[in-house]
């Protein structure tokens, strides 16, 4: 810095000190990690700056983060002074003085940003009981706090701990592959996890659990029954069955870290129904899994139901992977992101595992994110039917960065278009037969259908017209044709209907998508 510019940061700086002030010598924070949060900090900049939807300059992030001690301590004011043809300071400012004060980094130099952050984050844990109250980890979880409160609702830092929770969810944890419930006084197998270690074991839905370990379960509670049968990876537990017949058995399992169950088959009216609760990384093999099964019986049944109410969502690329596996050709989905790798069009690759078994797609209001996807997909594709409310209309793709504190972020870098081109988010994905009106319109709706006529028709060509940026109010609008709602049984009889009525079926599919016009000639040239 030249002696003018140093002349110039005091003149910022001095008129803060009360006359006659001297500087308090700071408390020293011996527990401050600023090491850590300027780590923290340079892998987040990094991470955001070239993702986030919208270009954001890297101050302007740190500046939105660094308001964070102001809500540790009111008292506090980070301020980025700039005056034309002068080097901007980066201060933070307290009772009645500066606190600290340093010439600001180069716009793009997320190193000497990050190392700014720590330091001034020093001065305040210095000077305030609340920041240092609040210790490295509180500092570190206000910054990004106050950072996303400026980016969109999804955009948010996960601490430590339920990173790691999220972590296992996503890739797995340690269990037996089975659960217990408690029927007529007793424990009962009550689902098991195909391929997991019950399964393989031949344990079966339906047998009783009498003891574990060699301890009888009876008057135990559930609690301290699932107690007995959790443990680490590898490690065994010897359960004793007792089958329909009275037979009893001891089967010892090795605990083995398995993939969420996100999939689960029953079949009703000769209609396979597939409740998918959630896209974690195994649940579009477990959906293709169940349709091979299925179509393999000695009895096929008529359809299939994918009931997705209250799935919020997932991984984007397993709902990608099932909406391919049901049709043959076609767009799936396609994403934009100013990072070259957010863009994408996913296609179908020509296979259907339904084998061309007309599907009914189940959706309420919290049906979200992936789950949305997929539905909107096998709608548009004229793949399917969706039946149920408007969903929630969640059509932002979030990517995810491990941080040196063990958080983790999740920054918003892509919007999602469904293959007719309309924007998910917000709008949601309108049902082509509405359940959330009441039972008198349903049941006229369905007539109607099985008599080839489309009640929704004008409301399912505006939802489809409809083209991003959308302003919230046209958004409701175009919803309220079929307002959002929690699912009902309704939902279930209105798909099987649909099913066993093939007419109706056939009307509730999207009409097709119109060829493009041919150029039309006009005085030898073509308009464009």
């Amino acid at each position: 810095m030249t002696r003018a510019a140093f002349l110039l940061l005091l003149a910022f700086v001095a008129p803060l000190l009360p006359a006659g002030a001297r500087a308090e010598p700071f408390v020293t924070g011996q527990n401050f990690n600023q090491p850590l949060l300027a780590g923290v900090a340079a892998t987040a900049l990094a991470f955001m700056a070239p993702r986030t939807l919208d270009a954001i300059p890297v101050p302007q992030l740190v500046m939105w983060g660094l308001r964070g001690l102001t809500t540790l301590d009111s008292r506090l004011t980070p301020d980025l002074h700039q005056d034309p043809g002068i080097p901007a300071v980066l201060r933070l400012i307290g009772p009645g003085r500066v606190l600290f004060a340093r010439p600001a980094p180069a716009e793009a130099d997320i190193a000497g940003w990050s190392d700014a952050i720590g330091q001034m984050a020093r001065a305040a844990w210095d000077t305030s009981e609340s920041v240092r109250h609040a210790g490295t980890p509180g500092i570190i979880r206000s910054f990004f706090d106050e950072l996303f409160n400026h980016l969109d609702p999804y955009s948010r830092y996960t601490p430590p701990a339920e990173a790691a929770a999220d972590r296992m969810r996503r890739s797995g944890r340690a269990t037996l592959g089975l659960r217990v419930a408690v029927r007529s006084g007793g424990f009962v197998i009550a689902a098991v996890q195909s391929d997991g270690p019950a399964a393989l074991a031949g344990v079966r839905a339906g047998e009783r659990v009498t003891a574990i370990d060699g301890q009888s379960v009876q008057g135990a509670t559930l609690m301290a029954v699932n107690a007995l049968l959790a443990g680490p990876e590898y490690s065994r537990v010897a359960i004793t069955l007792r089958a329909h017949d009275g037979h009893t058995r001891v089967v010892t399992l090795e605990r083995a870290t398995l993939p969420p169950e996100t999939v689960t088959a029953t079949t009703h009216d000769n209609i396979l129904v597939l409740q998918v609760s959630s896209f974690a990384r195994t649940t579009a093999s477990r959906i293709a899994q169940e349709l091979i099964r299925a179509l393999d019986a000695d009895r096929q049944p008529e359809g299939v139901v994918i009931d997705l109410r209250g799935n919020r969502g997932g991984l984007l690329r397993q709902a990608v992977a099932a909406a391919a596996m049901l049709q043959q050709d076609g767009i799936v989905a396609t994403t934009s992101g100013r990072d070259p790798e957010a863009a994408h069009e996913f296609r179908a690759d020509g296979r259907d595992l339904a084998g061309g078994l007309p599907v009914v797609v189940v959706v309420d209001g919290r049906t979200a994110s992936a789950a949305e996807i997929l539905a909107a997909a096998l709608a548009d594709q004229r793949r399917a039917v969706v039946v149920g409310s408007s969903t929630l209309g969640k059509g932002l793709v979030q990517t995810i960065a491990e941080l040196p504190d063990g958080g983790e972020l999740l920054v918003t870098w892509s919007r999602v278009l469904a293959p007719r081109g309309w924007p998910i988010q917000a709008l949601g994905v309108l049902p082509q037969v509405c359940t959330s009106l009441g039972q008198d319109l349903l049941a006229r709706q369905l007539r109607a259908l099985a008599q080839g006529s489309q009640p929704m028709a004008a409301a399912l060509a505006r939802h489809r017209a409809a083209r991003a940026p959308l302003a919230p109010a046209a958004a409701l609008a175009i919803r309220a044709a079929c307002p959002a709602a929690e699912g009902r049984d309704a939902d279930m009889a209105a798909a099987r209907f649909l099913v066993q009525t093939p007419r109706a079926y056939a009307t509730a599919l999207l009409r097709p998508v119109p060829p493009p016009r041919a150029p039309t000639a006009l005085g030898g040239a073509r308009l464009r």
